[in-house]
Protein backbone atom coordinates (compact mmCIF):
# COMPACT_ATOMS: atom_id res chain seq x y z
CA UNK A 1 0.00 0.00 0.00
CA UNK A 2 1.40 3.72 -1.09
CA UNK A 3 1.54 5.44 1.96
CA UNK A 4 -0.67 8.82 2.34
CA UNK A 5 1.37 11.81 1.77
CA UNK A 6 2.26 13.70 5.08
CA UNK A 7 0.64 17.35 5.27
CA UNK A 8 3.78 19.43 5.42
CA UNK A 9 2.25 22.51 7.53
CA UNK A 10 4.06 24.42 9.83
CA UNK A 11 1.73 24.39 13.40
CA UNK A 12 0.84 27.50 15.55
CA UNK A 13 2.18 27.90 18.70
CA UNK A 14 0.20 29.33 21.64
CA UNK A 15 2.23 31.43 24.70
CA UNK A 16 1.15 32.29 28.01
CA UNK A 17 0.69 29.78 30.40
CA UNK A 18 3.81 29.27 32.53
CA UNK A 19 3.19 25.71 33.69
CA UNK A 20 1.95 22.34 32.57
CA UNK A 21 -1.62 22.68 29.46
CA UNK A 22 -4.14 19.94 31.40
CA UNK A 23 -7.26 20.45 29.09
CA UNK A 24 -8.12 21.69 25.86
CA UNK A 25 -11.65 21.97 24.38
CA UNK A 26 -13.33 23.87 21.78
CA UNK A 27 -16.54 25.86 21.34
CA UNK A 28 -19.56 24.82 18.76
CA UNK A 29 -19.33 26.59 15.69
CA UNK A 30 -20.98 30.42 16.18
CA UNK A 31 -21.74 32.86 13.39
CA UNK A 32 -19.57 32.84 10.32
CA UNK A 33 -17.81 29.94 10.87
CA UNK A 34 -16.13 31.46 14.27
CA UNK A 35 -15.22 29.59 17.59
CA UNK A 36 -13.68 29.78 20.26
CA UNK A 37 -10.99 27.24 22.57
CA UNK A 38 -10.14 27.31 26.18
CA UNK A 39 -7.31 25.71 27.80
CA UNK A 40 -7.05 25.09 31.19
CA UNK A 41 -3.18 24.95 32.82
CA UNK A 42 -1.29 24.10 36.05
CA UNK A 43 -0.55 27.83 36.64
CA UNK A 44 -4.80 28.38 37.66
CA UNK A 45 -5.07 30.86 34.65
CA UNK A 46 -7.64 29.33 32.21
CA UNK A 47 -7.44 31.04 28.49
CA UNK A 48 -9.84 31.74 26.12
CA UNK A 49 -8.41 32.32 23.03
CA UNK A 50 -9.71 32.40 19.52
CA UNK A 51 -10.23 29.27 17.83
CA UNK A 52 -8.86 29.19 13.98
CA UNK A 53 -5.76 31.76 15.09
CA UNK A 54 -5.12 31.04 18.21
CA UNK A 55 -5.11 35.05 19.46
CA UNK A 56 -5.47 34.83 22.54
CA UNK A 57 -8.99 36.42 23.88
CA UNK A 58 -8.61 36.39 27.77
CA UNK A 59 -7.60 35.17 30.86
CA UNK A 60 -10.18 33.84 33.42
CA UNK A 61 -8.42 35.12 36.52
CA UNK A 62 -9.80 34.03 40.19
CA UNK A 63 -8.65 30.51 40.73
CA UNK A 64 -6.41 29.86 44.02
CA UNK A 65 -5.10 26.48 42.65
CA UNK A 66 -4.48 24.53 39.28
CA UNK A 67 -7.25 24.16 36.79
CA UNK A 68 -7.47 20.73 35.80
CA UNK A 69 -10.56 21.01 33.02
CA UNK A 70 -12.12 23.79 31.07
CA UNK A 71 -15.12 23.31 28.90
CA UNK A 72 -17.27 26.23 27.05
CA UNK A 73 -20.89 25.80 27.57
CA UNK A 74 -23.16 25.22 24.02
CA UNK A 75 -24.10 28.82 23.06
CA UNK A 76 -20.35 29.72 24.13
CA UNK A 77 -21.73 32.66 26.93
CA UNK A 78 -20.17 30.57 29.37
CA UNK A 79 -16.71 29.12 30.38
CA UNK A 80 -16.90 26.11 33.29
CA UNK A 81 -12.97 25.57 35.09
CA UNK A 82 -12.81 23.02 37.62
CA UNK A 83 -9.73 23.71 39.82
CA UNK A 84 -7.58 22.28 43.09
CA UNK A 85 -8.96 25.04 44.83
CA UNK A 86 -11.94 22.66 46.01
CA UNK A 87 -13.89 24.55 43.44
CA UNK A 88 -15.43 25.03 40.24
CA UNK A 89 -15.92 28.04 38.51
CA UNK A 90 -18.44 29.18 35.76
CA UNK A 91 -17.01 33.05 33.83
CA UNK A 92 -18.73 35.16 31.59
CA UNK A 93 -16.64 34.85 28.13
CA UNK A 94 -17.74 38.18 27.49
CA UNK A 95 -16.47 40.44 30.43
CA UNK A 96 -14.32 37.85 31.99
CA UNK A 97 -16.71 38.48 35.02
CA UNK A 98 -17.22 35.16 37.50
CA UNK A 99 -21.09 34.11 37.48
CA UNK A 100 -20.72 31.08 39.47
CA UNK A 101 -18.81 29.25 42.54
CA UNK A 102 -19.17 25.95 42.90
CA UNK A 103 -17.95 24.61 46.01
CA UNK A 104 -17.19 21.20 46.81
CA UNK A 105 -14.72 18.99 49.70
CA UNK A 106 -11.97 18.32 48.24
CA UNK A 107 -10.51 18.45 43.80
CA UNK A 108 -12.68 19.18 41.16
CA UNK A 109 -10.66 17.29 38.67
CA UNK A 110 -13.77 17.06 35.51
CA UNK A 111 -17.15 19.61 34.30
CA UNK A 112 -19.19 18.71 31.43
CA UNK A 113 -22.03 20.84 30.23
CA UNK A 114 -24.95 18.98 28.17
CA UNK A 115 -25.20 19.19 24.27
CA UNK A 116 -27.89 21.56 24.39
CA UNK A 117 -27.89 23.05 28.11
CA UNK A 118 -25.93 25.86 29.44
CA UNK A 119 -28.02 25.88 32.50
CA UNK A 120 -26.62 22.72 34.17
CA UNK A 121 -23.20 21.44 34.63
CA UNK A 122 -21.84 18.17 35.97
CA UNK A 123 -18.59 17.83 38.42
CA UNK A 124 -16.68 15.42 39.95
CA UNK A 125 -13.23 14.65 41.21
CA UNK A 126 -11.20 13.47 44.25
CA UNK A 127 -14.62 13.42 46.27
CA UNK A 128 -15.52 10.38 43.77
CA UNK A 129 -19.07 11.94 43.36
CA UNK A 130 -20.87 12.83 40.01
CA UNK A 131 -22.76 15.63 40.47
CA UNK A 132 -25.23 17.94 38.89
CA UNK A 133 -25.96 22.00 39.10
CA UNK A 134 -29.03 23.62 37.84
CA UNK A 135 -27.97 27.04 37.64
CA UNK A 136 -31.40 28.08 35.78
CA UNK A 137 -32.62 29.05 39.22
CA UNK A 138 -30.05 30.94 40.48
CA UNK A 139 -29.15 33.97 38.31
CA UNK A 140 -25.84 36.44 39.80
CA UNK A 141 -27.61 39.76 41.18
CA UNK A 142 -26.31 43.03 39.72
CA UNK A 143 -23.87 44.77 42.38
CA UNK A 144 -24.70 47.68 44.10
CA UNK A 145 -23.07 50.11 41.91
CA UNK A 146 -24.66 48.27 38.69
CA UNK A 147 -20.69 47.37 37.34
CA UNK A 148 -20.38 44.19 37.50
CA UNK A 149 -22.87 41.23 39.00
CA UNK A 150 -22.31 39.54 42.27
CA UNK A 151 -21.08 35.62 42.42
CA UNK A 152 -23.43 33.19 42.76
CA UNK A 153 -21.89 30.58 45.57
CA UNK A 154 -23.65 27.44 45.45
CA UNK A 155 -22.37 24.83 47.90
CA UNK A 156 -21.61 20.96 46.54
CA UNK A 157 -24.73 19.70 48.75
CA UNK A 158 -27.39 21.79 47.08
CA UNK A 159 -26.44 19.58 44.15
CA UNK A 160 -27.96 16.47 42.27
CA UNK A 161 -25.85 13.49 43.08
CA UNK A 162 -25.99 10.34 40.81
CA UNK A 163 -24.55 6.87 41.24
CA UNK A 164 -24.51 7.58 45.17
CA UNK A 165 -21.31 5.69 45.77
CA UNK A 166 -20.31 4.24 42.92
CA UNK A 167 -17.10 5.51 41.94
CA UNK A 168 -14.40 3.61 43.97
CA UNK A 169 -11.50 5.77 42.89
CA UNK A 170 -11.13 9.79 41.46
CA UNK A 171 -13.32 11.05 38.42
CA UNK A 172 -11.26 12.36 36.10
CA UNK A 173 -13.56 13.37 32.95
CA UNK A 174 -17.08 13.50 32.33
CA UNK A 175 -18.80 13.46 29.49
CA UNK A 176 -22.58 14.28 28.79
CA UNK A 177 -23.34 11.95 25.46
CA UNK A 178 -25.71 13.69 23.09
CA UNK A 179 -28.85 12.02 24.32
CA UNK A 180 -29.09 14.49 27.34
CA UNK A 181 -30.22 11.60 29.94
CA UNK A 182 -26.78 10.02 30.03
CA UNK A 183 -23.02 11.03 31.31
CA UNK A 184 -20.54 8.58 30.74
CA UNK A 185 -17.77 9.43 33.91
CA UNK A 186 -13.95 7.90 33.34
CA UNK A 187 -12.68 6.86 37.00
CA UNK A 188 -9.73 4.43 37.32
CA UNK A 189 -9.66 2.28 34.47
CA UNK A 190 -13.31 2.09 34.37
CA UNK A 191 -15.95 4.14 32.16
CA UNK A 192 -19.59 3.92 33.37
CA UNK A 193 -22.60 4.72 32.24
CA UNK A 194 -25.19 6.77 34.08
CA UNK A 195 -29.08 7.27 33.32
CA UNK A 196 -30.04 10.33 35.04
CA UNK A 197 -33.97 9.56 35.15
CA UNK A 198 -32.85 7.03 37.53
CA UNK A 199 -29.65 8.45 39.39
CA UNK A 200 -28.17 4.90 38.35
CA UNK A 201 -25.63 3.07 36.51
CA UNK A 202 -26.48 1.09 33.93
CA UNK A 203 -23.13 -0.21 32.09
CA UNK A 204 -19.72 -0.25 33.01
CA UNK A 205 -16.31 -0.93 30.82
CA UNK A 206 -13.21 -1.86 32.40
CA UNK A 207 -10.13 -1.26 30.28
CA UNK A 208 -7.02 -2.44 30.00
CA UNK A 209 -5.31 0.51 31.73
CA UNK A 210 -5.95 3.34 33.57
CA UNK A 211 -8.09 6.29 31.38
CA UNK A 212 -6.11 9.06 30.55
CA UNK A 213 -8.33 10.96 27.77
CA UNK A 214 -11.88 10.44 27.54
CA UNK A 215 -13.68 13.28 25.21
CA UNK A 216 -17.37 13.12 22.97
CA UNK A 217 -15.69 14.66 19.11
CA UNK A 218 -18.13 16.06 17.32
CA UNK A 219 -18.23 17.98 13.86
CA UNK A 220 -20.78 21.23 13.90
CA UNK A 221 -24.05 20.04 12.17
CA UNK A 222 -23.37 21.83 8.97
CA UNK A 223 -20.29 19.65 8.87
CA UNK A 224 -20.99 16.29 9.53
CA UNK A 225 -22.66 13.48 7.28
CA UNK A 226 -23.49 10.26 7.76
CA UNK A 227 -20.48 9.03 6.39
CA UNK A 228 -18.54 10.26 8.88
CA UNK A 229 -17.26 8.01 11.45
CA UNK A 230 -20.12 7.42 14.39
CA UNK A 231 -22.98 8.18 11.13
CA UNK A 232 -23.07 11.56 11.69
CA UNK A 233 -23.31 11.71 15.21
CA UNK A 234 -20.75 12.23 18.11
CA UNK A 235 -18.15 9.22 19.49
CA UNK A 236 -16.44 8.57 22.73
CA UNK A 237 -12.58 8.78 22.01
CA UNK A 238 -10.92 6.99 25.46
CA UNK A 239 -7.31 6.93 25.41
CA UNK A 240 -6.21 3.69 28.64
CA UNK A 241 -2.91 1.96 28.65
CA UNK A 242 -1.86 1.34 24.84
CA UNK A 243 -5.35 1.50 23.70
CA UNK A 244 -8.01 3.65 21.92
CA UNK A 245 -11.38 3.33 22.49
CA UNK A 246 -14.00 4.62 20.50
CA UNK A 247 -17.99 4.38 21.31
CA UNK A 248 -20.60 5.57 18.80
CA UNK A 249 -24.50 6.53 18.97
CA UNK A 250 -26.89 8.74 20.43
CA UNK A 251 -25.96 7.21 24.42
CA UNK A 252 -21.98 6.75 23.59
CA UNK A 253 -22.14 2.76 24.47
CA UNK A 254 -22.39 1.32 20.47
CA UNK A 255 -18.24 0.39 20.65
CA UNK A 256 -17.02 1.15 17.27
CA UNK A 257 -13.60 -0.06 17.40
CA UNK A 258 -10.38 -0.26 19.93
CA UNK A 259 -6.85 -0.09 18.49
CA UNK A 260 -3.60 -0.96 20.41
CA UNK A 261 -0.76 0.38 19.51
CA UNK A 262 3.16 -0.30 20.33
CA UNK A 263 3.44 2.56 22.69
CA UNK A 264 1.33 3.87 25.75
CA UNK A 265 -1.52 6.75 24.64
CA UNK A 266 -1.80 9.48 27.07
CA UNK A 267 -4.49 11.09 24.76
CA UNK A 268 -6.33 10.32 21.74
CA UNK A 269 -8.41 12.70 19.37
CA UNK A 270 -10.54 11.85 16.20
CA UNK A 271 -11.04 13.07 12.84
CA UNK A 272 -14.31 11.75 11.84
CA UNK A 273 -14.53 13.08 8.15
CA UNK A 274 -10.92 12.54 7.26
CA UNK A 275 -10.91 8.95 9.18
CA UNK A 276 -7.95 9.04 11.27
CA UNK A 277 -6.99 9.38 14.90
CA UNK A 278 -4.10 11.16 16.59
CA UNK A 279 -2.66 10.16 19.83
CA UNK A 280 -0.22 11.51 22.51
CA UNK A 281 2.34 8.83 22.84
CA UNK A 282 3.36 8.01 26.61
CA UNK A 283 6.62 8.10 27.86
CA UNK A 284 7.57 10.70 24.79
CA UNK A 285 6.84 13.62 23.39
CA UNK A 286 5.23 13.45 19.73
CA UNK A 287 1.81 12.98 18.48
CA UNK A 288 1.32 10.59 16.04
CA UNK A 289 -1.12 9.95 13.54
CA UNK A 290 -2.72 6.69 12.62
CA UNK A 291 -5.53 5.48 9.60
CA UNK A 292 -8.82 4.95 11.15
CA UNK A 293 -9.25 1.89 9.00
CA UNK A 294 -6.21 0.42 8.94
CA UNK A 295 -4.11 1.38 12.22
CA UNK A 296 -1.40 2.66 9.92
CA UNK A 297 0.95 5.35 11.09
CA UNK A 298 0.64 8.01 8.44
CA UNK A 299 2.35 11.20 10.25
CA UNK A 300 4.27 12.16 13.43
CA UNK A 301 4.04 15.54 14.84
CA UNK A 302 7.24 16.63 16.80
CA UNK A 303 8.01 20.42 18.50
CA UNK A 304 6.57 20.04 21.92
CA UNK A 305 8.70 19.61 25.21
CA UNK A 306 6.57 17.17 27.14
CA UNK A 307 3.86 14.78 27.09
CA UNK A 308 0.87 15.96 25.23
CA UNK A 309 -2.06 15.46 27.96
CA UNK A 310 -5.21 16.76 25.94
CA UNK A 311 -6.02 16.66 22.13
CA UNK A 312 -9.12 18.63 20.57
CA UNK A 313 -10.58 18.89 16.73
CA UNK A 314 -12.09 22.20 16.09
CA UNK A 315 -16.15 22.11 15.15
CA UNK A 316 -15.03 22.04 11.76
CA UNK A 317 -12.38 19.49 11.59
CA UNK A 318 -10.00 21.85 9.80
CA UNK A 319 -7.57 21.75 12.60
CA UNK A 320 -6.55 20.60 15.67
CA UNK A 321 -4.82 21.41 19.11
CA UNK A 322 -2.25 19.34 21.42
CA UNK A 323 -1.56 20.90 24.96
CA UNK A 324 1.27 19.90 26.94
CA UNK A 325 3.17 19.29 29.93
CA UNK A 326 6.08 22.04 28.43
CA UNK A 327 3.11 24.36 28.78
CA UNK A 328 2.38 25.48 25.24
CA UNK A 329 -0.80 24.73 22.81
CA UNK A 330 0.13 24.10 18.97
CA UNK A 331 -2.73 23.88 16.56
CA UNK A 332 -2.33 21.52 13.18
CA UNK A 333 -3.93 22.14 10.12
CA UNK A 334 -6.12 19.61 9.42
CA UNK A 335 -7.65 20.53 5.72
CA UNK A 336 -6.47 21.78 2.10
CA UNK A 337 -6.06 25.69 1.19
CA UNK A 338 -6.08 28.43 3.28
CA UNK A 339 -7.32 28.11 6.68
CA UNK A 340 -6.76 30.19 9.61
CA UNK A 341 -3.48 31.92 9.62
CA UNK A 342 -2.49 29.31 6.98
CA UNK A 343 -2.29 29.90 3.33
CA UNK A 344 -3.30 27.77 0.58
CA UNK A 345 -0.47 24.89 -0.23
CA UNK A 346 0.22 25.03 -4.29
CA UNK A 347 2.03 22.85 -6.31
CA UNK A 348 5.21 24.34 -8.20
CA UNK A 349 3.38 23.68 -11.17
CA UNK A 350 3.39 27.67 -13.37
CA UNK A 351 0.36 29.15 -13.57
CA UNK A 352 -0.83 32.01 -15.60
CA UNK A 353 -3.75 35.08 -15.73
CA UNK A 354 -5.09 37.40 -18.38
CA UNK A 355 -6.61 40.86 -17.75
CA UNK A 356 -9.08 40.52 -20.74
CA UNK A 357 -10.31 43.99 -22.54
CA UNK A 358 -13.97 44.15 -22.30
CA UNK A 359 -14.67 47.85 -22.27
CA UNK A 360 -11.58 49.16 -23.76
CA UNK A 361 -11.98 52.09 -20.83
CA UNK A 362 -8.32 50.45 -19.37
CA UNK A 363 -7.84 50.33 -15.31
CA UNK A 364 -6.07 52.45 -13.14
CA UNK A 365 -3.11 51.06 -11.79
CA UNK A 366 -4.24 51.48 -8.34
CA UNK A 367 -6.81 49.24 -8.80
CA UNK A 368 -4.27 46.71 -10.10
CA UNK A 369 -1.81 47.36 -7.27
CA UNK A 370 -5.05 46.78 -4.69
CA UNK A 371 -5.68 43.36 -6.63
CA UNK A 372 -2.29 42.26 -6.85
CA UNK A 373 -1.45 42.91 -2.96
CA UNK A 374 -4.81 41.31 -1.24
CA UNK A 375 -5.96 39.01 -3.81
CA UNK A 376 -4.18 37.14 -5.81
CA UNK A 377 -0.42 36.73 -5.24
CA UNK A 378 2.46 37.08 -7.96
CA UNK A 379 5.73 37.36 -7.94
CA UNK A 380 5.60 39.68 -10.56
CA UNK A 381 3.74 40.75 -13.60
CA UNK A 382 4.74 41.94 -16.58
CA UNK A 383 3.40 43.72 -20.32
CA UNK A 384 4.07 41.82 -23.42
CA UNK A 385 6.29 44.14 -23.68
CA UNK A 386 8.30 42.72 -20.97
CA UNK A 387 8.58 45.92 -18.85
CA UNK A 388 8.07 45.27 -15.16
CA UNK A 389 4.93 46.45 -13.88
CA UNK A 390 5.39 45.03 -10.01
CA UNK A 391 7.24 43.10 -7.91
CA UNK A 392 8.02 41.69 -4.68
CA UNK A 393 9.22 38.64 -2.79
CA UNK A 394 6.68 36.62 -0.57
CA UNK A 395 8.15 35.91 3.06
CA UNK A 396 7.98 33.30 5.06
CA UNK A 397 5.29 33.62 7.11
CA UNK A 398 1.47 34.19 6.18
CA UNK A 399 1.37 36.89 4.13
CA UNK A 400 3.14 38.27 0.82
CA UNK A 401 5.15 41.17 0.71
CA UNK A 402 4.07 44.53 -0.61
CA UNK A 403 5.11 45.19 -3.90
CA UNK A 404 8.34 46.98 -3.96
CA UNK A 405 9.04 48.48 -7.39
CA UNK A 406 6.69 50.30 -10.13
CA UNK A 407 7.25 51.41 -13.59
CA UNK A 408 5.97 53.61 -16.16
CA UNK A 409 3.48 51.91 -18.69
CA UNK A 410 3.48 53.18 -21.80
CA UNK A 411 0.17 51.86 -22.91
CA UNK A 412 -3.33 51.21 -20.80
CA UNK A 413 -3.89 47.91 -18.99
CA UNK A 414 -6.99 47.26 -20.71
CA UNK A 415 -9.10 44.55 -18.82
CA UNK A 416 -11.94 44.98 -16.31
CA UNK A 417 -11.71 41.49 -15.22
CA UNK A 418 -8.84 38.88 -13.80
CA UNK A 419 -9.44 34.94 -14.59
CA UNK A 420 -7.36 31.98 -13.51
CA UNK A 421 -6.26 29.68 -15.93
CA UNK A 422 -3.45 27.27 -15.93
CA UNK A 423 -3.65 26.58 -19.19
CA UNK A 424 -3.96 29.74 -21.11
CA UNK A 425 -0.91 29.83 -23.67
CA UNK A 426 1.23 33.13 -23.42
CA UNK A 427 -0.71 36.71 -24.62
CA UNK A 428 -0.07 37.58 -28.01
CA UNK A 429 -1.78 40.95 -27.73
CA UNK A 430 -2.16 43.80 -26.42
CA UNK A 431 -3.59 42.54 -23.00
CA UNK A 432 -1.68 42.46 -19.76
CA UNK A 433 -0.18 39.11 -19.18
CA UNK A 434 0.37 38.20 -15.77
CA UNK A 435 2.03 35.32 -14.73
CA UNK A 436 3.67 34.36 -11.67
CA UNK A 437 4.43 30.88 -9.76
CA UNK A 438 2.60 30.11 -6.94
CA UNK A 439 3.57 29.02 -3.53
CA UNK A 440 2.63 27.64 -0.23
CA UNK A 441 2.04 30.60 1.61
CA UNK A 442 -0.17 32.49 -0.82
CA UNK A 443 -4.05 32.73 -0.77
CA UNK A 444 -6.29 30.58 -2.86
CA UNK A 445 -7.35 32.32 -6.28
CA UNK A 446 -10.75 33.00 -7.58
CA UNK A 447 -12.23 35.19 -10.45
CA UNK A 448 -12.37 39.06 -9.32
CA UNK A 449 -14.14 41.98 -11.17
CA UNK A 450 -12.19 44.81 -11.39
CA UNK A 451 -13.57 48.22 -10.84
CA UNK A 452 -14.11 50.26 -13.93
CA UNK A 453 -11.75 53.07 -13.79
CA UNK A 454 -11.35 55.50 -17.25
CA UNK A 455 -7.90 56.54 -16.33
CA UNK A 456 -5.08 55.12 -18.85
CA UNK A 457 -2.39 53.92 -16.83
CA UNK A 458 0.35 55.98 -18.48
CA UNK A 459 0.12 58.55 -16.20
CA UNK A 460 0.62 56.53 -12.67
CA UNK A 461 3.95 55.86 -11.87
Amino acid sequence: MTEPARRQTVPLTCHGHSRPVTHLSFSPLEKEDSYYMISSCKDGNPMLRDGQTGDWIGTFLGHKGATWQARLSPDASTAATSSADFSAKIWDTHTGELLYVLKHDHIVRAIAYPYENSGLLATGGYEKKLRIFDLADQRPATSPTGTSPEPVTIDASKAFEIGEGVHKDIIKFIVWARDPNVIITASGDTLRWFDLPSRRCVREAKLEGEIKSCELVSLAPSHSAPTDIGGGLPVLAVAAGKTAYFWGGSRAEDELKRITLPHGIASVGLDLKGRKFVVGEEPGTWARVYTWDEGQEIDVHKGHHGPIWSIAFSPDGNLYATGSEDGTIKMWKNCDGYYGLWPKEYSSQQTTGVFKDITNQGVAMPDVLDLLSFEVPVTSAVNPHSDLLLSYSPNKYDKPLSPVRLRRHANKISPLRFEIDVESPPNTTSDLLLSFSPNKYDKPLSPVRLTRNTRPASTLR
